[in-house]
């Protein structure tokens, strides 16, 4: 005698009705959880890889810098001594012999290099390393206006022109200071060495959606599009001496902070850099940054992704 469920549509049950949707096939839902473990582990793995090279990196690079540091000292006082020495000669011997100003160019030489070693270092310290981000709200424009106020009085003595547009009345941004000062000012540098005989430097700052954009063009050489490719680059430099670090730099700490930058140039007629960083937007009916309060306080606000 057959099973009369058997016949019966209504109370018959589709082999597949208990099994979730998307796990049909025990194979492939079995193997999805081991992948991405392994991907997950991978990924951890390599992370604690690149905090270890960096520590080691840090602390091959501190040591190098301790004894630099020592040269330093040393080389400006045996400068000192050539020069009290050259103080107290007599006003009628000889002025100082070829040898003595060949070891008193060789003394600054040295100390030179050891000053753009130490730079290096420095920056690849700071690299490395990287820092808390303290944000707290502040005011965009008057930031960009005084670095602005910093370099133009070198830019002036290159024959190098600003023409600046900050659009007032922004609201205000989470940022940490120091580390976006020096974001900025490695683009104002950059624009200025880009510029050697001088030029055009705009800076306009202004308000796109939720976010503030800080645009930087010099009229300067400019860069190719292998040079524009790479420019982001660790250790990129077409700069006599430079670290490579400045823009890769740069590119991190706008990143830190949620914003983004890019970059369009041409070889002959100048580079345009673009900053966009978050602005503080004002939630409707709860109020707003109370100006009144703690400095790295944000009272009823959100950062607009």
């Amino acid at each position: 005698m057959s099973d009369p469920r058997s016949s019966d549509p209504d109370t018959s049950t589709p082999a597949d009705a208990s099994t979730p949707v998307g796990t049909s096939n025990p194979v492939e839902a079995g193997s999805a959880g081991p992948r991405a473990a392994s991907k997950a582990a991978a990924a951890a793995y390599a992370s604690e890889r690149v905090a270890l090279l960096s520590r080691l990196a840090g602390g091959l690079a501190h040591e190098i810098k301790n004894p630099l540091s020592t040269m330093s000292i040393n080389l400006a006082l045996l400068e000192e001594d050539w020069e009290r020495a050259a103080a107290s000669r007599d006003p009628d011997a000889p002025a100082a012999s070829p040898r003595e100003q060949r070891s008193m160019r060789r003394i600054q030489t040295l100390k030179r290099e050891v000053a753009r070693l130490e730079q290096i270092l420095d920056e690849f310290l700071s690299y490395v390393r990287g820092q808390a981000v303290n944000r707290a709200p502040l005011d965009l424009t008057r930031l960009v206006r005084e670095l602005l106020e910093f370099v133009e009085p070198e830019d002036e003595a290159l024959g190098i022109r600003h023409h600046v547009d900050l659009e007032p009345g922004l609201p205000l941004a989470l940022i940490d200071a120091s580390a976006f000062k020096r974001a900025v000012l490695n683009l104002l540098v950059n624009a200025r060495q880009a510029m050697p005989d001088g030029g055009e430097l705009l800076v306009r700052l202004h308000r796109v959606g939720n976010f503030a954009e800080l645009l930087v063009t010099d009229t300067g050489v400019g860069m190719s599009p292998e040079e524009l490719e790479s420019c982001f680059d660790e250790y990129w430099s077409t700069k006599k001496g430079g670290t490579g670090l400045g823009l890769s730099t740069t590119k991190r700490v706008v990143e830190e902070h949620g914003g983004s930058i890019t970059v369009v140039s041409e070889r002959g007629r100048g580079t345009s850099f673009s900053l966009r960083i978050p602005l503080v937007v004002e939630l409707t009916g709860l109020g707003g940054y109370d100006a009144g309060s703690d400095p790295g306080e944000v009272v009823d606000v959100e950062e607009v992704p």
